[in-house]
């Protein structure tokens, strides 16, 4: 079956700079700094590729825990204040009509998943939904792009990957399929595109807008 799968953080919910912040003051308040415009450039991986990637080296497993159930914290109090980004329960809906699987695949862990999806306000259009919890190694690494195709059992052919950062982008590309971004989360469009993104909009109702000439079109054709 053809499927849309998308990524959640800054591509369907408005947090990638939420998470920057939190994720600068977990490090900060174990002595570390890094720079926000760095971390907010590697939001869209899981902590266990960010981590390594904004330190310059592996933390050990105890920091690693540490950090990242502080970052959690830190992130759990804005919860119910997340909004979605422009159109993301009408792109949800409009693929779901054309008869696509719509599947969410993210680097959120369960908990954090359950107040995204309240925040889109869309489990109507949503066929199947996998996490960081389900996968060993997270984005870019292509494991949860598969595991998504994998669960309503679309092949990279017949599925389009959607979301924010040049980590999607390249994670679909391993998993051999083509990504099509959105700048709402952050990267520029000249970032996305260079990454290999096979289209780049402003934002799910920018996409939506123009789905009949996307590269979704030929999922439903």
């Amino acid at each position: 079956m053809a499927a849309v799968l998308c990524d959640v953080d800054g591509t369907l919910v408005d947090t990638t700079y939420l998470h920057t912040v939190c994720w600068w003051q977990a490090l900060v308040e174990s002595g570390r700094t890094v720079p926000m415009v760095t971390l907010r450039a590697a939001i869209g991986m899981g902590s266990d590729q960010l981590l390594p990637h904004v330190l310059g080296s592996t933390p050990d497993s105890d920091e690693a825990a540490a950090l990242t159930d502080r970052h959690d914290q830190l992130a759990r109090a804005y919860w119910e204040h997340l909004r979605p980004t422009t159109g993301a329960a009408a792109f949800l809906r409009a693929c779901a009509q054309r008869g696509l699987s719509v599947v969410l695949a993210t680097s959120a862990r369960a908990q954090e998943l359950a107040a995204l999806r309240r925040a889109i306000g869309a489990d109507d259009a949503i066929t199947a939904v996998t996490s960081a919890d389900d996968v060993s190694t997270s984005k870019p690494a292509p494991d949860i792009v598969r595991r998504a195709m994998d669960l309503v059992g679309a092949s990279p052919t017949e599925a389009v990957f959607v979301g924010d950062s040049v980590w999607d982008v390249r994670a679909a590309a391993a998993a051999g399929l083509g990504c099509v971004a959105l700048t709402c989360g952050g990267a520029t469009e000249e970032e996305l595109a260079g990454a290999g993104a096979v289209a780049v909009y402003a934002d799910p109702a920018a996409l939506l807008a123009e789905l009949p000439s996307s590269p979704l079109a030929r999922l439903s054709s």
